[in-house]
């Protein structure tokens, strides 16, 4: 029996990769549409890589008309907050007119649903923690902002076309495949827990703190860490939702469990074994204070209980595998 192919584009990167592993696993065949900007071709594992842009409408039908794709799934993005700040126009063409090229693709070749990989930056600075998805939607910074504007372009396209879709808005990504197959890298790196990890190896200089100042216990930011394996099987449970026939949503990716960056670090040192060089620097434009989900609805749709999701602990119990095994002979290799 044939299984259901899935495109996904940017499926070589991050979560993308662990997304596609999620979907073998559960019996489809994920397809990698990315360009290889920042993500790795030695994370396509599972399926065919078709090398191309979400920004070049050619490339992307031709893969539609290769694949054949049931599904599709939207990794493709530029992610960068304080990147956002300063390149805004980066942030609106791709994650904006990339996702108009995707969906004009699916009109076109008639694929019905699509899972998208949205981000709790589209509150801003919410007036009450946790955060549910009822909440206001300001965007303090162009990343936010544009994926956004990306989910109103999929509630006009349900209109239009009845393509359906899930904006799954996840909190922070971390951690790496509990079985060392993949995990974060990238050449210019910005998140917490591998900066950190680098930090510890000698690979990086001391971790820098951004921001010390906030109003929060111990004046660093807090923030919901969400394991990336955790995420990718919510990705898989919204597109066998979809492909049933349910309807459209969006829902929050998270834990409902927020820890700061100081914590973040105590953890790290804590299962490391090593002290974690470190250095205060002022806060990063964009950047709220705290950002930690309330993961209510993400519990009744997809069935992500508490008890199933891998806390900070796990998180970094596996990015620290990762690192020590595999990303440091990357970085070193460049």
């Amino acid at each position: 029996m044939s299984r259901a192919t899935v495109l996904v584009t940017g499926g070589a990167g991050y979560v993308g990769s662990h997304a596609c592993k999620a979907l073998a696993r559960a019996g489809f065949l994920p397809v990698t549409f990315d360009n290889l900007s920042t993500g790795n071709r030695w994370a396509v594992r599972w399926g065919p890589l078709e090398i191309g842009d979400v920004l070049d409408p050619p490339a992307l039908h031709l893969a539609f008309k290769r694949h054949r794709p049931a599904a599709v799934m939207h990794f493709a993005a530029a992610a960068l907050v304080g990147e956002s700040v300063r390149e805004p126009g980066l942030y609106w063409r791709l994650n904006l007119l990339g996702t108009l090229n995707l969906v004009e693709a699916c009109r076109i070749h008639e694929v019905p649903v699509l899972v998208f990989s949205s981000t709790c930056a589209i509150y801003g600075i919410p007036p009450r923690i946790p955060i549910d998805e009822q909440a206001p939607k300001e965007p303090i910074n162009p990343y936010g902002a544009s994926k956004l504007a990306a989910e109103r372009l999929l509630h006009d396209a349900e209109a239009a076309y009845g393509l359906r879709f899930a904006a799954l808005r996840y909190f922070n990504a971390a951690g790496a495949d509990p079985e060392g197959e993949i995990g974060e890298h990238r050449a210019v790196e910005t998140h917490l827990v591998p900066l950190l990890l680098d930090a510890v190896l000698g690979l990086r200089p001391p971790l820098r703190l951004l921001g010390t100042d906030y109003p929060t216990p111990d004046g660093t930011a807090i923030r919901d860490y969400v394991h990336v394996c955790d995420l990718a099987v919510a990705h898989v449970r919204a597109l066998e939702r979809l492909l049933a026939g349910g309807p459209s949503f969006a829902c929050n990716l998270g834990t409902g469990r927020g820890h700061s960056v100081r914590q973040v670090i105590e953890t790290a040192e804590r299962i490391t074994g090593r002290r974690v060089p470190h250095v205060e620097a002022p806060r990063r434009p964009g950047d709220p204070p705290i950002l930690v989900a309330d993961a209510t609805y993400a519990r009744e749709r997809l069935h992500l209980m508490p008890s199933d999701l891998m806390g900070l602990e796990r998180i970094l119990e596996t990015a620290w595998a990762w690192h020590s095994e595999h990303r440091a002979r990357r970085l070193r290799a460049n």
